[in-house]
């Protein structure tokens, strides 16, 4: 519901036992990540395998007004390769529902410590039963290095599987207590994303990064029950493997940021400027700047 300039939250008293526990939000401060309970019904999930089938057969209640210069999108043509589609919770108004379904909002701002919170991104995946598919594994990276153009470090994602999603099926897999770790040292080329460098120095920096900081890499395959998702802090290393199993691994990654976070100038040491896709489609703040607050792109989810 809504007063007359601003919508207000509500969650039912079913919702609020779903929310994380005070052991479960330092578990996520601990950890940098957290397995939800169950946020989502059966019947959610399926209406989010059948609308991503009807986006793959062309459905779109919408589509952007211009195509970003780094856009994921994948299309038919490019064939039996793993599936990334960025923006599904604007081109698609059934998917977009269900990833605004303020119970998540809720459960990111508790693990967060914010009182908002707004989708930044979202991106339809589909990986596909074919273990010698080189596109299927995604190599070790931490998403904050791909937001250097937001100010907060708070920023976090929900992963959020259709089914049962196990290490079979190549689920996302965790590098435990990484978000506390110190970077062996300021390499802006980790604003590129894992797609633009070799999976080999990724694997690399990895091992650097946990040797410099005295620790034993931990690396947590998740499994997830239907209707469960996994949230990770935006500085959690993250990555998957193969699907091995016999069905595509379908989910979406669900980026989210807190009511605090803004665009920031970031030029690289070779004077390159820095750029995220919003930049060419989100309005602008008084001081002409791409406003990451811009509703119609990174609607607000929660607000207490």
């Amino acid at each position: 519901m809504s007063t007359t300039d601003q919508q207000v939250f509500v969650l039912t008293e079913e919702e609020l036992a779903l929310l994380p526990s005070e052991e479960d939000v330092h578990f996520y401060q601990e950890h940098g990540w957290y397995l939800s309970k169950k946020l989502l019904s059966d019947e959610e999930t399926a209406l989010l395998e059948k609308a991503s089938e009807d986006f793959y057969a062309g459905h779109r209640d919408r589509r952007l007004p211009v195509r970003p210069p780094k856009l994921a999108y994948w299309e038919p043509s490019a064939g039996g390769v793993q599936r990334h589609n960025d923006y599904i919770h604007y081109e698609d108004d059934r998917i977009g529902a269900i990833l605004r379904k303020p119970l998540i909002g809720a459960v990111a701002a508790l693990l967060t410590g914010t009182s908002s919170i707004r989708i930044f991104q979202s991106t339809l995946i589909y990986k596909p039963p074919a273990p010698e598919e080189r596109s299927n594994i995604v190599p070790w990276h931490f998403d904050r290095h791909y937001w250097a153009t937001c100010s907060s470090e708070r920023m976090l994602t929900a992963f959020i599987p259709f089914h049962d999603c196990t290490e079979e099926l190549g689920t996302i897999t965790m590098v435990d207590g990484s978000h506390r770790w110190k970077e062996t040292a300021e390499n802006d080329r980790t604003s590129l994303h894992f797609a633009e460098r070799d999976n080999s120095e990724l694997d690399v920096m990895l091992a650097e990064n946990a040797e410099f900081n005295g620790v034993e890499l931990k690396k947590l395959p998740i499994t997830i029950p239907r209707g469960h998702m996994n949230f990770h802090h935006c500085r959690t290393y993250h990555g998957s493997g193969a699907n091995v199993g016999e069905i595509p691994r379908r989910a979406i990654s669900l980026h989210l940021q807190d009511g605090e976070n803004q665009y920031r100038p970031f030029t690289r040491s070779d004077g390159s400027e820095v750029s995220y896709n919003h930049d060419v489609l989100v309005r602008r703040t008084a001081d002409g700047l791409p406003d990451y607050a811009d509703p119609a792109y990174c609607p607000t989810t929660w607000q207490s």
